[in-house]
């Protein structure tokens, strides 16, 4: 999506000089504390002030096509005007996530390969399908936040979340529900209903939301746990139509469609997309990643792409985005165990 630069936003070295100062700002106060001309020099590597000076490859990883992947492009096109050189979009899907993520967990922390993690990374570690968890990551900021929702076919026989969930009791064990993945947050969310309403699904895994839709559309799944932005060109179609959305809140973009208290099911879950290097990335370098994140977050063209898609802007920088994964590392952790969970 290409976007015009207007008067007021900066020009590549505008941007580097808004680098420079705090690189300044760092550099007086590392000696003020008395650092070694040494210590300093390990601290802030010479590179780093000339950091971006190639492309860097952004994993995404999850199938194109879905949320995750929509949002990343979204965010690589309009970070041209904030760096001087590109984000390079590379999809890794599997695994519900963890194989793109822990292709980045093991590489080289010099900040030119870069993960848009997943909500995934505080699932994971505790259903034993990743050795690495959140704290492997260098947050730099969360972009967005989408609640999980119940999708069906146009032509399924339930137009409510009632209709359907009495239809899945009386089955027990033989809805078909599709999830983007085994250990995904939507496949923990339907667990989560599970657990509160007392039915039981036939869990469905895909490796993505992408082709988890595409499966809902050729009758190979009788419903469907994904956002409502995975799902809305379809429900706009008339091919889906959600029956209810695990939020607090009805969406703006889906205000005929009931949240889940509404309907008296005390169930709010969903996913989030962050940026975030290797462990271990130089100070100067995500100092220079989290600038950029939050001019693009403020960017209209970042905002109006994600109305567009759908996309739930809900932006943290670095500290209180650490701060998010740790109490969904834990809340999630406490879900798997209440419910005995193994993948």
């Amino acid at each position: 999506m290409a976007t015009e630069r207007t008067c007021n936003e900066p020009t590549a070295p505008e941007f580097r000089q808004e680098i420079d100062v705090v690189a300044r700002t760092r550099r007086r106060l590392i000696q003020g504390l008395g650092v070694s001309a040494c210590a300093w020099a390990w601290a802030w590597p010479a590179s780093a002030n000339d950091y971006p000076s190639k492309p860097i490859e952004l994993i995404v990883p999850a199938s194109a096509g879905g949320g995750t992947d929509a949002l990343s492009r979204l965010f690589a096109e309009v970070a041209k005007n904030r760096l001087p050189q590109p984000f390079v979009v590379n999809n890794k899907p599997g695994a519900s996530g963890a194989i793109g993520m822990s292709e980045v967990v093991s590489s080289r922390a010099d900040g030119y390969k870069l993960c848009m993690i997943i909500a995934e990374v505080t699932t994971l570690p505790s259903l034993g399908l990743a050795k690495f968890d959140h704290t492997r990551f260098e947050p730099i900021a969360r972009l967005n936040a989408d609640p999980a929702a119940i999708t069906v076919r146009a032509d399924a026989p339930w137009n409510t979340l009632e209709e359907f969930l009495d239809a899945a009791k009386k089955q027990a064990g033989t809805t078909k529900l599709g999830n983007a993945g085994s250990g995904s947050v939507y496949h923990l969310s339907a667990i989560g209903l599970e657990d509160k309403v007392g039915v039981k699904f036939n869990h469905i895994p895909y490796s993505g939301a992408a082709p988890a839709v595409v499966a809902l559309l050729g009758g190979h799944i009788d419903a469907l746990d994904v956002s409502p932005a995975e799902v809305a060109p379809h429900v706009k179609g008339g091919k889906l139509k959600i029956l209810g959305i695990m939020a607090t809140e009805r969406l703006a973009a889906f205000a005929s469609v009931p949240t889940f208290k509404e309907r008296h099911i005390d169930l709010a879950l969903g996913t989030w997309r962050g940026l975030a290097a290797p462990k271990g990335a130089p100070g100067a370098v995500i100092d220079v990643l989290r600038t950029a994140a939050r001019r693009v977050s403020e960017d209209p063209a970042f905002r109006n792409g994600l109305d567009k898609s759908n996309l739930g802007f809900a932006y943290l920088d670095a500290p209180e985005f650490a701060q998010a994964m740790q109490r969904d590392h834990e809340y999630f952790g406490q879900l798997i165990r209440k419910n005995g969970i193994k993948i």
